[in-house]
């Protein structure tokens, strides 16, 4: 990697620049170069991004993980977003966040949104944005040789490395407890993806897709994912018990998804996958996973043979009950108050065209009176509320009992069950859905 000021990268003057040349100098100008790709390691991907692990020896990258954009094959990225920064209705959407309207650069969009919007509504303690690192092209292109036969080929077949960014978003590995060290292992890390946490009561639900009232959205794409035989069988996992702030029923729902994981629930130790798929899903835990996870908690969860997985789902249920980060979470995806159904008829007004919901119905909706400005943040919350309802819950917890000291920057639980005391720490990951 180079340290060399002589290095130019292009970026764009605007208030923005400030704030980068700021996160530069944090980390001594470092522009990733081709040499250093081998030291990331796959970790994971969603629709937009893909995730790698630090593997090498720089004490800049220990503990740190990237993110990095994808480029979909077919060309199309991301409907009409500019590469020179937002749409001309998104600058009117997000008016009030000063650096994120005058941003040039698409990567440093979503920094910048999860920084300024998501972080004030879901707290500090639970949201890093992460810094904002550079790297060479070469780089970019190294990575997606290297990792491209990691990938599920279902990912690999449609999207790849998007190699002309001229940054990547370098994060804390939120699989790690504190900062790679030796001395902090063994870390048990959980990623959840809790999707959405409540039934929409809107008034504009159309009569004939009222089942969205009773049926969480969840459970529908579970059916229709069994139809396209993307899943061998329907989860039993409830979103409506995770975020209902009842023990009882938390842990259920911590149950179902062990029993059942997919893509939604995985489990790191030490940074390495131990529990769950990439992507695309292991459908079910079988006796033999059950068996081999069972010998991977041995050290970790101190009870009977036999016991680990059911005191570890305990634990995990324990400390989402506690921490309260679903409360929080669900008020934000509440944010949506008026469905798609109904925000579609602002957005018609909001880019200035005929609504097409309300020619097909031949009824003019309410929703097209009502003052602009609030418009604006129907489609401000609806957006936001988005991005809340896809983001994932990353759990990290150890042993208190080996002679670790306890940290004060850090939560205590005690697990009745295996009087055992562990510290956790609990974070969102989250990726702009606009």
């Amino acid at each position: 990697m180079s340290n060399s000021k002589s290095t130019t990268v292009s970026i764009s003057r605007s208030k923005v620049q400030v704030d980068y040349i700021v996160i530069k100098s944090k980390m001594e100008e470092i522009v990733l170069e081709p040499k250093d790709a081998v030291d990331w390691s796959y970790r994971g991907e969603g629709a937009v991004n893909l995730v790698l692990a630090y593997t090498g020896s720089s004490p800049s990258f220990l503990g740190k993980m990237m993110r990095i954009q994808k480029m979909p094959k077919d060309g199309n990225e991301n409907g009409d977003k500019s590469e020179n920064g937002l749409t001309t209705h998104e600058k009117l959407i997000w008016g009030d966040v000063k650096d994120l309207v005058s941003c040039k650069n698409k990567e440093i969009e979503e920094y910048l949104f999860v920084k300024h919007v998501m972080r004030p509504l879901l707290g500090r303690k639970h949201v890093n944005p992460g810094i904002l690192l550079l790297v060479a092209k070469e780089f970019l292109e190294s990575v997606e040789k290297i990792i491209t036969s990691q990938r599920p080929s279902w990912r690999a077949d449609v999207a790849s490395v998007d190699t002309n960014r001229s940054s990547v978003l370098l994060m804390d590995d939120l699989t790690l407890f504190a900062h790679g060290h030796v001395e902090d292992k063994p870390c048990l890390s959980v990623e959840i993806k809790p999707k959405c946490g409540f039934l929409p009561s809107s008034s504009f639900i159309a009569e004939e897709n009222v089942i969205k009232k009773s049926i969480t959205r969840f459970e529908m794409h579970q059916v229709l994912k069994l139809r396209e035989n993307e899943i061998s069988e329907i989860s039993e996992y409830d979103p409506l018990d995770l975020f209902s702030g009842s023990k009882e029923r938390i842990l259920e729902a911590i149950k179902a998804l062990y029993t059942t994981p997919q893509n939604n629930f995985r489990v790191f130790l030490n940074g390495s996958l131990v529990f769950g798929g990439l992507g695309g899903g292991i459908c079910k835990t079988t006796s033999k996973v059950e068996l081999a996870f069972e010998h991977i908690l041995k050290d970790i969860i101190k009870t009977d043979d036999g016991l680990r997985a059911d005191r570890f789902i305990e634990l995990v249920a324990e400390t989402v009950y506690t921490s309260g980060v679903l409360d929080q979470l669900l008020d934000v995806q509440k944010l949506d108050r008026y469905n798609i159904e109904g925000a579609i008829h602002v957005y018609y007004d909001f880019i200035d065209q005929p609504c097409k919901v309300c020619r097909e119905l031949n009824q003019f909706s309410s929703m097209h009176s009502i003052p602009m400005d609030e418009k604006v943040n129907i489609l401000k919350e609806f957006l936001i509320s988005a991005t809340a309802k896809d983001c994932s819950v990353m759990i990290s917890f150890r042993s208190t009992e080996a002679g670790l000291s306890k940290s004060s920057s850090h939560s205590n639980l005690h697990l009745e069950t295996t009087k055992q005391e562990f510290e956790y720490k609990v974070h969102l990951s989250l990726t702009s859905r606009w």
